[in-house]
């Protein structure tokens, strides 16, 4: 089993947008932070990030379902029924990460189309939000 760490729009700008929401770390750090730890669990963990909602949609779909995904979908989080119904046909296990508090925001932010169709949601813990939704998907699996 493999897990896939997917990011949606504008998380490759993490480190450059308001540190005081989104952290300070880059998205390269970030990346570089889990790699660490989950090679030290023995996990294959394979990253995507698009800030383009057809390109996220071909990778969860070719996906095989006896594979695990952890989606920080951005802003997509709040209108793409389109990577909702493709998380919704993907089998396997699903986590939601939102490295900010997304009920702490703006209103519009508070309301996601992709937590339905997720075994859980994760906001407000920043990168270690991904952890998190490894572990759980880790967890499933046993």
């Amino acid at each position: 089993m493999k897990i896939h760490v997917i990011n949606g729009p504008n998380l490759n700008m993490v480190g450059k947008r308001d540190p005081s929401i989104y952290g300070s770390l880059s998205y390269a750090e970030i990346i570089e932070k889990i790699k660490k730890w989950s090679n030290s669990q023995n996990l294959e963990v394979e990253f995507f990030q698009s800030n383009h909602e057809g390109e996220i949609i071909d990778y969860i779909q070719s996906l095989p379902d006896e594979d695990g995904i952890v989606i920080n979908p951005g802003a997509y989080a709040h209108y793409s029924y389109s990577i909702r119904d493709a998380l919704e046909t993907f089998k396997g296990p699903k986590v939601e990460v939102h490295l900010s508090n997304i009920f702490k925001r703006e209103e519009f932010r508070a309301r996601s189309v992709i937590s339905r169709v997720c075994d859980g949601v994760i906001s407000g813990l920043g990168w270690y939000g991904y952890i998190l939704g490894i572990e759980y998907i880790m967890e499933t699996k046993k």
